[in-house]
């Protein structure tokens, strides 16, 4: 590929003996101009190697040119001559502080420019090599991350999908979990990155129940206290279990398997948490995670309806959840809607069968917290 060199003089005679002398060698092609604003409006839309540019010139002087060039981007590195007959040591102070690298005289005939400009050609040439290299160097990196990060994903995800399947037979709560948090967290406003990082390690939020025995965990009906209590250690399990990890992700997870069962007002568990001392990512979770496990049906018990389930967030913001949650969990009421439509096959029955004695058979299986009323009305 032919070193691509930008000149710029005010002299149509001196930038054609530019052009012809660059381009002896065969090695670089010239594109050349008259008005350095012209020149500098193409360099905003193509790559150029090199640089050579008058010092006194109309609209727009050398030092000036050069800048204005630095500050484009990919142009901090390209070798840039200035063409002048005033060497004085002020004029190539101020040239060299713009952003000047070498300096060629204005005499055409001149053996010290035929060795300077072949100089600067052969730094162009390398400089663009160097960027080449660097640039397909980072390629390579973003393309090995991107392959380590779906991986990380597809491990997180997996390790989710077999913990749900313990008592679910789709394992598709973890994925609407995951989802609900990632409106959530989006509609708080936090930054881009833990939006995402909340919507792939929200599936672990249930990773203890793995040590929760099947007789406890798949139990039809109501729980006793000695099986509650065993229930309520599978957040501390979780939270041991993704401990202590060199990976992000999983770091993240861990806070939010030991905190999604925490309450806003202190009262829950493991560690009787309030407020803000529950990790964020916890409070989003906490209330994707009821909401979706009172929607859901259950083997013990029917969906509930949706306009229900949300007068449920709304009547227990402030104690159970985090209001900033809630009510940004509502403000995108349209897209939860449009999530939990594929699992809401039939409506609400105020029938003994459907009726939710407490918030522990409701959610998750059996955790813990407010008691709802004996029979749920229908909507």
């Amino acid at each position: 590929m032919l070193t691509q060199a930008l000149l710029i003089d005010d002299s149509r005679s001196v930038l054609n003996f530019l052009k012809r002398h660059i381009e002896a060698e065969g090695l670089v092609e010239a594109t050349t101009f008259l008005d350095p604003v012209e020149a500098l409006a193409c360099a905003r839309e193509r790559v150029f190697d090199l640089v050579l540019v008058d010092y006194e010139m109309p609209h727009m002087d050398g030092i000036s040119f050069i800048r204005a060039f630095r500050t484009l981007p990919g142009c901090a590195d390209i070798p840039i001559a200035m063409i002048t007959s005033r060497q004085t040591d002020d004029v190539k102070m101020e040239a060299l502080q713009a952003g000047a690298t070498d300096f060629l005289p204005k005499a055409p005939q001149s053996l010290e420019m035929t060795v300077r400009l072949r100089n600067l050609v052969r730094l162009g040439a390398a400089v663009r090599k160097q960027n080449d290299r660097a640039a397909d160097l980072a390629s390579a990196v973003a393309a090995a991350t991107r392959k380590l990060g779906e991986r990380e994903e597809e491990i997180i995800l997996r390790l989710a999908l077999a913990v749900e399947y313990r008592d679910s037979d789709t394992g598709e709560h973890t994925l609407r979990v995951a989802r609900y948090s990632r409106i959530i967290a989006e509609q708080l406003g936090l930054p881009a990155r833990l939006c995402r990082d909340i919507y792939l390690a929200a599936p672990l939020h249930d990773v203890g129940k793995v040590a929760i025995p099947d007789n406890i965990l798949l139990k039809p009906g109501k729980l006793t206290d000695d099986e509650m209590a065993v229930i309520r250690t599978h957040a501390t399990i979780g939270e041991k279990i993704l401990a202590d990890s060199s990976c992000e992700l999983i770091q993240l997870g861990a806070q939010i398997a030991a905190g999604h069962h925490e309450r806003w007002d202190g009262a829950g568990y493991p560690n009787g948490l309030r407020a803000d001392e529950i990790p964020v990512a916890a409070r989003v979770v906490a209330v994707a995670d009821v909401f979706d496990a009172l929607t859901t049906r259950r083997p013990y018990k029917e969906p509930m309806p949706l306009d229900v389930a949300r007068n449920y967030l709304v009547e227990h913001q402030g104690q159970q959840f985090d209001p900033a949650c809630v009510q940004a969990f509502l403000a995108r009421w349209d897209a939860v809607v449009e999530i939990a439509a594929g699992q809401q096959a039939t409506p609400y029955q105020k029938t003994e069968a459907t009726l939710v004695p407490n918030i522990e058979t409701a959610v998750e299986s059996r955790p813990v917290g407010d008691r709802l009323p004996e029979a749920v009305p229908a909507a």
